[in-house]
C-alpha cells in the first residue's frame, strides 16, 4: 500500500471516529412548551428571551417547586419548598387556614414571618408590571438581581422570611440527588446544577399556572349563564362600583398599584418601607399596593397587603362604607367622599355571588400543577 493511500485511509478513519464521537456527544434540544393562550386572554406574555418555556424545563421546575430539599437540608424538620406555602388548593398561596401559618403570613426556617400576606401564583405569565405587592421586581429596578420572576424564585429560596436556604448547600444537595443531573441536562444542556438553572426551571413551571375556567370565564365565552344574583353582582362590580377600575379585564386585575383608602395616617407604623412609594419615590404612590387578581378570591384570604380582613364580607363592607379619604387615595376611588359605595344587603350579597363565580376548580385540581407522587430519585415527601 502506498504511503499516500495509507494516509488517506487513516484520515478517513479519524474523520469517521470524530464524527461518531461528536454525534454521540450532541445533546438533544429541549422541546418547546405548547403554551395555549385561552380565548380572549392577552397574547403578550412575559417570557424572557434567555429562559423560554420547554417541556423539560417545566418538568424539572415542577419537581423542584415541591421538593423540600430545596432548602439545602435533609432533616424532616428542615424540609421546605415553594409548595410548602404556595398550596395549589389555595391558588398557590397559603390561605387563612393553613395548618402551620394561621394568619396568612407564612415563615421559613427562621420563624420570621413575611412582612405582607402572600400573593397567589395565578396568570403571572401575563404580568409585565412587576412582582410583589409594590412591583419592585421589575426590569427598571437598578439592582440586576431584582428584575424577573427568576429573581423572585432565587430570593424565595434564600430570604430569611421565606425558605432561608443556603444557595451553596441547595446546589450541592440537588446535585447529589439521583435523577436530577439528568433532568438538568435535558432542560439546560448540562448536568451541573446551579442556582441559575434551579430558578429558571421553577420560573418556567410557575409561568404555566394559568387560570381561565371559572364560571365567569365560561359566561364570557357564551358557554354558561350566570344566575340572576351573580349577574346583578357583575353589574355592580363592573358599572356601579369602583371594582373594575382596578380589577377589570379578563385577568380580573390590571396589575397596577393603588392607594385604596385603608388608612389616613402614613407615619410611624403605617410608613411601610414595602409600599409602592418606597420603590418609585413618587408621592402619588404613598400607601399604594398591587391590585391582585380576584380569581379564586374565595380561597386567598386574608385580604389586603397586610391581611387585615379575614372574609370577603369584611372586604365588601370596607368598600361599601369603610373607605378612608386621604391626600394619597387613588382618584379611581370614586366613592371615597361618602366612605364607599354604600351598598345595601341585597347589593352586598349580589357582589359576593359574583366574586364567588370567579372560582376556578379546574385550576386548583389540575394534576399538571400538583405535587409529584415521587421525585427523581424515587423518594416520596
Amino acid at each position: 500500500m502506498s504511503a499516500k493511500r495509507f494516509l488517506l485511509l487513516l484520515f478517513a478513519a479519524i474523520s469517521i471516529s470524530c464524527s461518531k464521537s461528536e454525534s454521540m456527544s450532541v445533546i438533544s434540544q429541549p422541546t418547546p412548551f405548547n403554551l395555549t393562550i385561552p380565548e380572549s386572554f392577552p397574547t403578550d406574555v412575559n417570557i424572557p428571551d434567555d429562559n423560554p418555556i420547554t417541556n423539560e424545563g417545566v418538568e424539572l421546575g415542577r419537581y423542584l417547586f415541591y421538593d423540600g430539599r430545596l432548602s439545602g437540608r435533609t432533616h424532616p424538620d428542615s424540609l421546605m419548598s415553594c409548595g410548602t406555602c404556595h398550596l395549589q388548593s389555595k391558588s398557590f398561596e397559603c390561605g387563612i387556614d393553613h395548618p402551620k401559618f394561621k394568619d396568612g403570613h407564612p415563615f421559613g426556617l427562621t420563624g420570621i414571618k413575611t412582612p405582607h400576606v402572600m400573593l397567589p401564583f395565578i396568570n403571572l405569565i401575563y404580568n409585565s408590571n412587576g412582582y410583589f405587592w409594590n412591583g419592585m421586581i421589575h426590569p427598571s429596578n437598578p439592582n440586576p438581581n431584582r428584575r424577573t420572576l427568576e429573581d423572585v424564585v432565587y430570593m424565595g429560596i434564600i430570604a430569611p422570611h421565606e425558605i432561608h436556604g443556603d444557595s451553596a448547600l441547595t446546589v450541592q444537595l440537588i446535585q447529589k440527588i439521583s435523577g436530577y443531573p439528568e433532568l438538568f441536562e435535558k432542560a439546560f444542556g448540562t448536568k451541573k446544577v446551579s442556582m441559575k438553572y434551579i430558578s429558571y426551571a421553577i420560573a418556567q413551571f410557575i409561568r404555566t399556572l394559568i387560570s381561565s375556567e371559572s364560571k365567569f370565564d365560561r359566561f364570557t365565552r357564551g358557554e354558561e349563564q350566570l344566575s340572576y344574583e351573580e349577574f346583578l353582582g357583575w353589574l355592580i362590580f363592573s358599572e356601579t362600583a369602583d371594582c373594575a377600575n382596578c380589577h377589570g379585564g379578563v385577568l380580573i386585575t390590571n396589575n397596577l398599584f393603588f392607594n385604596n383608602g385603608k388608612q389616613t395616617d402614613f407615619s410611624g407604623i403605617f410608613d411601610d418601607p414595602r409600599d409602592r412609594f418606597h420603590f418609585t419615590n413618587k408621592t402619588t404612590d404613598i400607601g399604594a399596593y398591587r391590585a391582585p387578581t380576584l380569581r379564586n378570591i374565595d380561597l386567598t384570604g386574608p385580604y389586603m397587603h397586610d391581611g387585615r380582613f379575614n372574609t370577603l364580607d369584611e372586604v365588601i363592607d370596607f368598600y361599601s362604607e369603610g373607605v378612608k379619604l386621604s391626600p394619597y387615595i387613588s382618584p379611581l376611588m370614586q366613592f371615597a367622599n361618602t366612605k364607599g359605595i354604600q351598598l345595601g344587603p341585597v347589593g352586598k350579597q349580589a357582589l359576593k355571588a359574583f366574586l364567588l363565580s370567579l372560582h376556578d376548580e379546574k385550576f386548583i385540581a389540575n394534576q399538571k400543577f400538583s405535587k409529584p407522587k415521587t421525585f427523581p430519585d424515587g423518594s416520596v415527601q
